[in-house]
């Protein structure tokens, strides 16, 4: 539409075309302002005095008008209906109603405050509905704001503002109220932040002590292993110079040095590989311990001692603990840990000793020191064998026992001491006769 009006518009006056007349040069301009044109060449010519000049503003050619002037020239009647044409298009055109096609919206209805079509009187939504003329509508509500602003009173206004000012000050008491709870409640949870951080800390610490065991257990074994491919792989590099040597004598001499070198590489023994296992492991001690903690008892919740187990591939078996503890300490706690096991065991071995010191008091006192110096042997064994057997299938199976071992377990040990404490008493009486 814009290009249209550009192409519609005279290049004198940029405005559309008023009677469009055509000059000799086949070009089109407005009546009036080609007469201004005329004018002005009129005044500065000295040209024939039966012929008018005039220059194009388009193309610059001198063209000349008869004695007539521009009411001589012919007009453009095509592009005068093309301008007509579009200045009616371009005009405001009353609303149509969207629901029925080029339907005038000429009705207001009163019910739903909107203008409509006829259609939509008779046969569409607003069947039945009050209408008036918009006009008159807006005639006879013109008074309307006047005299609800009248009903408005002093007093209605004095009641207003009370209300508005009590509602403030209730509002303000809220929000000290609610600030003296956010701040309450920040500095609870802190605390809370605090403590947990506190515990995490600790935690981490025990962590910390713990990866620093086992890089101590396990950077010498590496640096040594380390030092063995090294010297493996210069003796790969030597083996293959002695094969490249061609005098006998060199070669002779460096074989035997070879051969030296790799019968002492060989006889280098290699350092036991260990296994490595830290207990208690963090997702099932907090499983167990810390879903009973409640907020009053987070002080007091518990953050484990972690120990590092070591079983070598020989069998020799070595505990070191993140914390020193004695050995009865650790000790015990293998004990604890392979109790069901051995419990059992041990209350065997013991009825068995009380058996033969019912029937043979000498002879059942003799098989008592054996039975004793077995059992001593045993318990001193205990990061042996046994426990590379036993330890892999009690560990999964401890952290799920944990409570009932406990409860058990001390009954268990009760029962133990009171069988050693009869019979060291048999032992002393049967010692005695």
């Amino acid at each position: 539409m814009d290009s249209l009006e550009e192409d519609l518009t005279c290049s004198v006056c940029y405005s559309l075309f008023s009677d469009p007349r055509v000059l000799p040069c086949s070009h089109t301009f407005c009546k009036s302002c080609l007469e201004n044109l005329l004018q002005v060449s009129t005044n500065y010519s000295i040209w024939r005095p039966l012929r008018l000049p005039i220059k194009c503003p388009h193309c610059r050619s001198v063209v000349e008008l008869p004695p007539s002037g521009v009411d001589a020239l012919p007009s453009n009647v095509s592009l005068r209906a093309i301008v007509e044409k579009y200045q009616r298009d371009s005009e405001p055109r009353a609303p149509s109603c969207q629901e029925h096609c080029r339907q005038p919206l000429n009705m207001y209805c009163v019910q739903d405050r909107q203008l409509i079509c006829g259609l939509c009187l008779t046969v569409g939504q607003h069947h039945g509905h009050p209408i008036d003329d918009l006009q008159a509508a807006f005639v006879r509500e013109k008074p309307t704001p006047a005299l609800l602003l009248a009903r408005l009173s002093e007093q209605k206004w004095s009641q207003v503002c009370e209300l508005g000012e009590q509602l403030e000050q209730e509002k303000a008491r809220c929000d000290a109220l609610l600030r003296q709870d956010r701040q309450e409640v920040n500095q609870f949870f802190v605390s809370l932040e605090e403590v947990l951080a506190r515990k995490k800390q600790e935690y981490l610490e025990a962590l910390s002590e713990a990866a620093a065991e086992v890089a101590v257990t396990y950077d010498p074994l590496i640096h040594r292993v380390k030092e063995l491919q090294e010297e493996q792989l210069d003796l790969v590099s030597l083996g293959s110079s002695v094969e490249e040597e061609d005098s006998p004598l060199v070669f002779l001499e460096k074989v035997h040095q070879f051969r030296d070198r790799v019968e002492k590489f060989i006889r280098t023994p290699l350092p036991s590989g260990i296994n490595l296992s830290v207990t208690p492991r963090a997702a099932a001690y907090l499983q167990q311990n810390w879903p009973a903690v409640t907020i009053s008892s987070l002080e007091q919740a518990p953050v484990p001692k972690l120990r590092c187990c070591t079983r070598c591939d020989g069998g020799i078996g070595t505990e070191t603990e993140a914390e020193a503890e004695p050995p009865v300490t650790a000790a015990w706690d293998r004990w604890r840990q392979l109790q069901p096991t051995a419990s059992v065991a041990l209350l065997g071995l013991l009825l068995l000793l009380l058996a033969a010191l019912w029937a043979n008091p000498v002879g059942g006192a003799s098989l008592g020191f054996s039975l004793l110096s077995r059992l001593s042997q045993l318990a001193q064994s205990l990061s042996g064998s046994l426990v590379t057997s036993v330890w892999d299938t009690m560990e999964a199976e401890c952290a799920a026992m944990g409570a009932a071992v406990q409860r058990w377990g001390s009954q268990l040990s009760v029962l133990r001491d009171r069988v050693v404490q009869q019979v060291a008493a048999l032992f002393k009486t049967s010692t005695s006769r």
